[in-house]
């Protein structure tokens, strides 16, 4: 005699190994697209723009391995495919956790997905068309003129990944204030108090993932700050037009699933 609860379980790992495949295969067939059109050498040589807009005229990027010039361009397709696909990927994520969660939490979970995704998107704009250019104008007019610069690409496709996270994680501030004021973790008063010691995390932060320059460091410090108080004050205004705890008719335990 089988046990339902095993079967359950076996059904839920059926399901999310049939989600993961299908992830996957979306990631592969964007993967595919960006291989033939616009090309992946393509894709690289638009992400490397704005280092080759401050070096030298005639001078162009290395690569000091022997199959880096294959494999960097390869990341860049991958990432960019996996960006292209994450709609689809979080599409899948949705629908597979969606029926557990109780009503007033899928009402939270489906904004948090999708602020978040184009939050990320957002933060990885600004560092791109914004402090690139700043920070590749900077070290282009800091470095002396005896020395011809000629960065790595496998070093700066590891620079710009970090910095895409930094910023990414950074413009997340004003959701994860969202989040925290409408699960009860924190009230909107704690997060005016806190405000002196998120300016000075936020020029801490920038101090440690950014380049050792004063500019980029202010490029994340200070959008970090205000992203702060646009969460505060974005929290405070959902908070008076849904407070806490307001949920419909029969959204109890076991009537909100």
């Amino acid at each position: 005699m089988s046990h339902p609860d095993g079967e359950s379980f076996i059904s839920h790992l059926v399901e999310l190994r049939d989600r993961l495949l299908r992830s996957v295969a979306a990631i592969l067939i964007c993967f595919l697209v960006l291989w033939f059109w616009p090309g992946l050498s393509t894709l690289y040589d638009l992400l490397a723009r704005p280092m080759l807009h401050n070096l030298p005229e005639g001078t162009r990027m290395i690569a000091t391995g022997v199959i880096t010039p294959f494999l960097v361009p390869l990341k860049v397709g991958l990432m960019s495919a996996f960006l292209c696909a994450l709609p689809y990927v979080l599409f899948q994520a949705w629908a597979f956790i969606a029926p557990g969660l109780y009503r007033h939490e899928r009402r939270l979970a489906l904004p948090v997905v999708v602020g978040s995704t184009l939050l990320f998107l957002a933060g990885m704009t600004y560092c791109y068309f914004i402090v690139f250019g700043w920070v590749f104008r900077f070290i282009a007019e800091f470095a002396p003129k005896s020395i011809t610069p000629a960065p790595d690409i496998e070093a700066y496709l590891s620079f710009v990944l970090t910095m895409f996270i930094a910023f990414g994680v950074t413009f997340e501030v004003p959701l994860l204030q969202i989040v925290l004021v409408r699960t009860g973790v924190v009230t909107i008063s704690k997060l005016v108090e806190a405000r002196p010691y998120v300016i000075v995390g936020a020029f801490v932060v920038a101090a440690v993932v950014t380049p050792p320059d004063v500019i980029s460091q202010l490029l994340l410090a200070i959008p970090l700050c205000l992203l702060y108080e646009f969460g505060v004050v974005l929290a405070r205004t959902l908070q008076k037009l849904f407070p806490v705890g307001e949920r419909g008719a029969g959204e109890g335990v076991d009537a909100g699933r």
